[in-house]
């Protein structure tokens, strides 16, 4: 495995100032970092280059941060932090319905962005056994997750590859079957922070995982709401 100071970030960002800060101050912190200033620069060197992480900004010029969002995912599962307006959570939302795996407003810290960062990887580097069922696939009901290459088998054969914001969801839910999680847990679980009183997110990424396992969203079956306390997967779990 890769030790942190072999881990390579690509920054997409037309602000040169704030390519520069991140470049330093990532370099600093033991990373290997590259920057590019529009969608144009960075299809020049990705995925020609391989890299562990892409922070990518929304304003960007020509095509914009959700259109490289949409253009990563259909290719690659690499994890992807979104530089979003701070106040706008529409772009938020937009950016997770996409495949991002996080987001930061801006203005934003670069220790907050670095922290999220750092957190992002760590999920990513989890070992698929931990907290629940030790096996390469996992069975749910109907359905079956591969671990290894993060695809979702459903009931009539149909394979889908699942971008890092739903795989890391299902597999949190697939390592503490039948508890409840409220949002704070899955917020932490996921991002390393309580969910804001105002973030619809996290509900977000719920309802697009419902879709994916055709769990209606008025009487779901797999993944049920607990008014008042969270959410919880109630169908059996086990090594496939």
């Amino acid at each position: 495995m890769q030790t942190e100071q072999q881990k390579r970030i690509l920054v997409v960002d037309d602000d040169e100032d704030i390519r520069n800060l991140l470049q330093e101050y990532f370099e600093r912190n033991g990373f290997r970092v590259e920057t590019v200033a529009d969608g144009q620069e960075m299809r020049q060197i990705w995925p020609a280059k391989p890299f562990d992480l892409i922070v990518l900004d929304i304003m960007l010029p020509g095509d914009d941060g959700f259109t490289l969002c949409k253009a990563i995912r259909s290719k690659s599962n690499v994890p992807i932090i979104m530089l979003t307006a701070g106040s706008d959570e529409t772009d938020r939302i937009i950016g997770l319905e996409l495949g991002a795996d996080d987001y930061v407003g801006k203005p934003f810290n670069p220790r907050e962005l670095l922290a999220r960062i750092k957190a992002v990887l760590r999920r990513y580097e989890e070992a698929p056994d931990q907290g629940g069922v030790s096996a390469q696939k996992v069975q749910f009901g109907n359905w079956c997750l591969d671990l290894s290459n993060r695809e979702l088998s459903s009931p009539e054969g149909e394979v889908h590859s699942l971008n890092g914001a739903d795989f890391n969801l299902l597999r949190l839910f697939l390592t503490h079957p039948g508890q409840v999680l409220s949002r704070d847990d899955l917020s932490n679980h996921l991002r390393g922070r309580d969910a804001s009183p105002f973030d619809r997110s996290i509900d977000v990424q719920i309802s697009r995982l419902r879709g994916r396992l055709n769990d209606d969203g008025k009487s779901p079956q797999v993944i049920k709401t607990v008014r008042g306390e969270g959410y919880i997967l109630t169908v059996p779990v086990s090594a496939a």
